[in-house]
């Protein structure tokens, strides 16, 4: 991902504490100190409500000792003062409890280890610019001339009236003795021996000139506030991994931590299920493409963040055209954001600069129902599947394909994921120039086809079922006949508004091998080439391999390792009976994770693992990350061959763990409506599947490789 208002990525943030909760997130060093000039900072509805949070005692900055978090939205910061005048070791411990959401509450305690009354003064020091958080990711901040912080009642105010954005600071209990001046809380103290001393501070954004309750307010217990109260109920409901390998266990646990803490809910639709932010810092808010594949992979979890991203994208749909938000009729949204400042093309609205997004949509509205969605969501939202169709015919299609060409010179210049300028490439480095047509689009346009085919036999809607795989066929043979380039032995990355192939060798058509559109007889052709030394690390496959170009391994799209991209190779090397090639590039993803400390990132670099023995960061990585949380669960999908049919009855569980993966136990695994248990050896034997939901027949024999537009039809019309 990457803005469309700038070319070039963020600053490097790294040493840094990262808390998230929902559509807010918090920026700090590792000893809770936010200070001025970088991107360290509280922000909420994409707003940095503060860009100074400094903590002194007697004028001095606390010697960090360690940093705890237990959840993604908390993180304790323990500390001690300097020495105490004569002695000669400190005995003064200082540990701020944060909790981010909304705002930020921030639990401050000294403790006096000494056997004597200390006497010190305690100073916050507090500062903010209220920048949109897109002048923060481009390093052009522009402070807003207006922005006043003055003392209030129990604490201090920030506030700008052009932009009608704020945040108050309270120092809680009331009462609690302060001296507030702008920009500075001051506490005079005496602890007494062997005691302590104990404030709070809350952090309410004010938006709109409106101030928003606290999440995490000073006077209830923490573990009753309404993010721990969510958060505990993802993981009480969320299933339940078990293994004699506990790297693997550690790494489900981060992802199933992380996505639960990315969810985003609506309060004008309290009863929908959430929708899921694309990742911290940068996107913490629903996107297209991202929020689709993220709770696509999440469908072992949970069904319910593919089913509260549908309803929020079907709201946000485009009805009209506008060129300066290159919004479309039907047309699926990019990103939505809140902010007020900038050059994005939208403000406060949603930008639609993404060829990829509306067919992920009715491919998602699909998968979902193979997974025992209700028929009556599936007819709510069966109108936007059409309408997002409707789009790729009439507006995005044109030569039988799916292309993309910006509207304006303001927005993103490829729309594929790969988004970042030089992000589609041919052999020799040079920069493909729109109009394209994306390998992986076409893919993603062929799936949708033949998803909405399946919603039209299962309703017995003949017309739209003939329509849509005639379409499919369609696109799959022009796909295999325009794209497939016999001297090289791969697929073209995509065309050129010329119609020449994008001749560059990348992770592109992994995704073809996940959607089905390539043919049979090149898959091996294909396989080969994901594994090779040029594209395969050993920590994952490249986007792009290192005989192209453009090569560098420590770029963002032209030579490093993704984990979604990983996640769905791999899955598409499965589809197609690419058994140990999928097994090499989960293990490897998998390690690279071990690596990572259980959280993979939005990216890291593409060096060979024979250079590195770790995997290299990528600086100014997302984490935690949506889709990277999601890519171990779909690598464990994929490694299950678990593949759910509801709507015919039929689950298929064939599980192809590597060698020495170790045994596997899943419990509560969500299944058309019901909790299933799974038990799996590490010898490969036949696993035991308990709880199976009344009417469900299970299949434990390997399914024959992907067979096209045929391909688990089960009755549908022939092409």
């Amino acid at each position: 991902m990457s803005d469309w208002t700038f070319e070039g990525q963020p600053e490097a943030l790294g040493d840094t504490v990262t808390l998230v909760e929902g559509g807010s997130f918090c920026l700090s060093r590792r000893d809770g100190d936010i200070v001025p000039g970088g991107a360290l900072g509280v922000y909420h509805a994409d707003t940095r409500l503060l860009s100074r949070w400094v903590l002194r005692v007697d004028g001095h900055p606390v010697e960090p000792v360690q940093t705890i978090s237990t959840a993604p939205y908390q993180a304790t910061f323990v500390g001690r003062g300097r020495p105490r005048p004569g002695a000669a070791e400190s005995t003064l411990l200082v540990v701020r409890d944060r909790y981010v959401g909304g705002g930020l509450r921030e639990d401050l305690l000294l403790r006096n280890m000494s056997q004597e009354p200390v006497g010190c003064v305690v100073a916050v020091h507090v500062a903010a610019d209220l920048a949109d958080l897109f002048e923060v990711k481009g390093e052009r901040v522009h402070p807003a001339a207006d922005v006043e912080i003055r003392p209030c009642e129990s604490g201090l105010e920030v506030f700008s009236a052009c932009r009608a954005r704020g945040a108050r600071v309270q120092v809680e209990p009331p009462g609690t003795p302060v001296e507030a001046t702008p920009g500075l809380l001051c506490f005079s103290l005496v602890i007494p021996p062997r005691d302590e001393w104990r404030t709070t501070l809350v952090v309410n954004p004010i938006i709109e000139g409106v101030e928003s309750a606290a999440w995490f307010p000073a006077d209830h217990s923490v573990e009753h506030a309404g993010p721990a109260r969510r958060l505990a109920a993802w993981t009480r409901d969320s299933p339940e991994v078990r293994s004699s390998n506990p790297g693997l266990v550690e790494i489900m646990r981060r992802s199933r931590e992380d996505l639960g803490s990315l969810r985003l809910f609506d309060p004008g639709h309290p009863d929908e299920p959430p929708a899921i932010a694309a990742g911290a810092p940068w996107f913490m808010t629903l996107f297209g493409r991202d929020s689709l594949l993220t709770s696509w992979m999440a469908l072992p979890l949970d069904q319910s963040l593919a089913l509260g991203t549908l309803f929020r994208l079907a709201r946000l749909q485009g009805v009209k055209v506008d060129p300066l938000s290159e919004e479309e009729p039907g047309k699926i949204m990019h990103e939505v954001r809140f902010g007020i400042q900038g050059d994005s093309p939208y403000r406060r609205e949603a930008y639609y600069g993404s060829v990829d997004a509306t067919p992920l949509f009715v491919m998602l509205l699909g998968e979902l129902r193979q997974w025992g969605l209700h028929a009556k969501a599936v007819e709510e939202l069966l109108p936007h599947a059409d309408a997002a169709l409707n789009w790729i015919d009439e507006y995005g299609g044109h030569d039988g394909f799916l292309w993309y060409r910006r509207k304006t010179d303001r927005g993103l210049a490829n729309q594929g994921w790969k988004d970042s300028h030089d992000g589609v490439t041919f052999r020799d480095g040079t920069i493909a120039r729109a109009p394209i047509a994306l390998a992986e689009a076409q893919g993603y346009a062929y799936a949708a086809y033949l998803a909405r085919a399946h919603l039209a036999h299962e309703r017995e809607d003949d017309e739209t079922e003939r329509r849509c795989v005639h379409r499919a066929h369609e696109l799959r043979q022009a796909f295999n006949e325009r794209f497939w380039l016999p001297e090289h032995g791969y697929y073209a990355m995509g065309l050129d508004g010329e119609g020449r192939p994008i001749d560059g060798l990348g992770s592109n058509m992994g995704h073809c091998l996940w959607s089905g559109i390539i043919e049979e007889d090149r898959a091996d052709q294909v396989a080969a080439c994901l594994m090779s030394p040029e594209m395969f690390t050993g920590f994952g496959v490249r986007t792009l391999a290192s005989s192209m170009g453009a090569y560098n391994p420590m770029s963002y799209h032209n030579g490093s390792v993704w984990p979604h991209d990983n996640a769905i190779v791999a899955a598409g090397l499965m589809r197609y009976g690419f058994v140990e090639e999928s097994q090499r590039v989960a293990t490897a993803l998998l390690d690279a994770g071990r690596a990572f400390c259980g959280r993979l990132p939005e990216l890291f670099c593409g060096f060979d693992r024979s250079e590195f023995a770790q995997p290299i960061p990528y600086p100014t990585s997302c984490s935690p990350q949506a889709w990277a949380a999601a890519a171990p669960i779909h690598l464990m999908r994929t490694l299950l061959r678990l593949d759910p049919w509801v709507p015919y009855g039929k689950l298929w569980l064939v599980p192809a763990l590597p060698p020495g993966f170790g045994d596997l136990e899943i419990d509560n695994l969500p299944i058309a409506g019901g909790r299933v248990s799974v038990r799996v050896r590490d010898d490969g034997r036949t696993p035991v599947v308990s709880c199976l939901p009344e009417g469900i027949e299970l299949h434990t024999e390997p399914r024959p490789p992907c067979s096209g537009v045929s391909d688990r039809t089960d009755g549908l019309a022939a092409s």
